[in-house]
């Protein structure tokens, strides 16, 4: 892990983020305390998002509910 305080980080960003997308993690201090890690986020290909969609039944009100709320609208006319 490499420590760099926050303005060293911010003159040198785009380094920064290189050094993340390649597998370091930076730890970022502002006065001599820490203050952040910065690190890369993991790869996401929807996997996650259709595994919860599968665990979760759709809501067969959902619709109807939403129409409820449509119907509650005022649409004030400025013409």
């Amino acid at each position: 892990m490499v420590t760099m305080t926050a303005t060293e980080v911010a003159r040198n960003f785009s380094a920064v983020l290189d050094a993340v997308a390649g597998g370091e993690t930076i730890l970022i201090t502002r006065g001599g305390r820490r203050v952040a890690e910065l690190t890369a986020t993991p790869a996401a290909n929807g996997g996650v998002v259709r595994e919860v969609l599968r665990r979760h039944a759709p809501d067969p009100g959902w619709a109807d509910d939403i129409e409820s709320v449509r119907d509650l609208l005022y649409v004030e006319d400025r013409g």
